[in-house]
This record gives C-alpha cells, structure tokens and sequence, in this order.
C-alpha cells in the first residue's frame, strides 16, 4: 500500500514538531518576578525563570516528585511516545495493529495543550491580580511548546489510517 500525499504531510509536520519539541522543553517557559516598594524604592524580591526541564528538577530537588512526574509524563514522555508510533503506523499500514495504534495516538493528542493551557492559566492568574508587585511573562520555550502541540496536533490531524478490510465471512448455512 503506498504512502499518500496526505500521510507524507503528517511525518513531515511531525518532524517539525520534534524539532520545535527540543528548544519547548530546554528554553525558558516563565518569569515570574516580584517586587516590593519600599521609602520609594522597587527592590526584586524575587526573579525565577525555569525551562520545562529546570522545573523538573527544581521540583524533583523540593520533594515534589508527582508534579514533577506528571510534567515530565505530559511534556517529554507523551510527546516522544506519540512521535515513536508514528513510525510502526506508517510501516505497519493497512494492519489491524497499525490502526489501533493510530487510535492510541488519537487519544493521547487530546491531552496535548494541557501543559500550553496551565502555564497560560498560571500567567493570566498573576498578571490579571492587577498588582505591580507580581508580574509573569512567557518565555520563548513556552512559544515552541506550544507550537510543537499546534504542529504536532496538525500532523495526527493530516495522518489517515484505513481501517483494516477482514475478508468476508464465508457463509456456513444452509
């Protein structure tokens, strides 16, 4: 069975989206900066900047193994999976294995902007206080995460999987 133009387009997206991958999980995410006005004088209390894998292991370092568990099972370990089938579906084409496959990589797209979704949550949180004290400001690594999602998404969107055709069941009657 030959490849279609329309698969060829889904490993293509999905290349680019490992590659916006990379840069999402290592550049910086957040800044989250706090001040104090003090006799007239701003002073940094606070100055924080984490990539996705600096808050893994600031969080891992403070105890917090299962937030930092489930951001590595959401960012680094779904995305890797989700790319890593993509190549028994396209070998394995027209297989019952590759279709189910295909459905498990559907499902598992659908959690995808969960992590774009929290840090924009957490974002408008601290800027929507209204406090000049509190400020939070995205990072070039949460840019490419979120394009890795919106590519990566767009990829699984543009792959097509056949169900496979079961021979006709011979009839037994008489």
């Amino acid at each position: 069975m030959p490849l279609t133009s329309r698969n060829k387009l889904a490993i293509v997206l999905a290349l680019v989206s490992l590659v916006l991958l990379w840069p999402g999980l290592v550049q910086p995410v957040l800044t989250i900066r706090a001040t104090m006005e003090l006799f007239g004088n701003t002073r940094e209390l606070s100055n924080e900047t984490r990539s996705v894998i600096g808050a893994i292991r600031s969080l891992h370092t403070s105890g917090n193994d299962f937030v930092a568990g489930l951001i590595v099972l959401f960012s680094v370990l779904v995305p890797l999976l989700k790319a890593a089938l993509l190549v028994p579906i396209v070998l394995l084409r027209g297989s019952a294995t590759a279709y189910r496959l295909y459905g498990v990589v559907q499902a598992m797209s659908k959690w995808s902007m969960a992590d774009v979704f929290a840090v924009g949550m957490l974002i408008a949180l601290l800027v929507g206080k209204g406090t000049a004290n509190l400020s939070a400001v995205a990072g070039t690594g949460f840019y490419y995460f979120a394009a890795y999602c919106l590519v990566s998404n767009a990829a699984f969107q543009a792959l097509r999987v056949e169900a496979p055709v079961t021979p006709s069941a011979t009839s037994s009657g008489g």
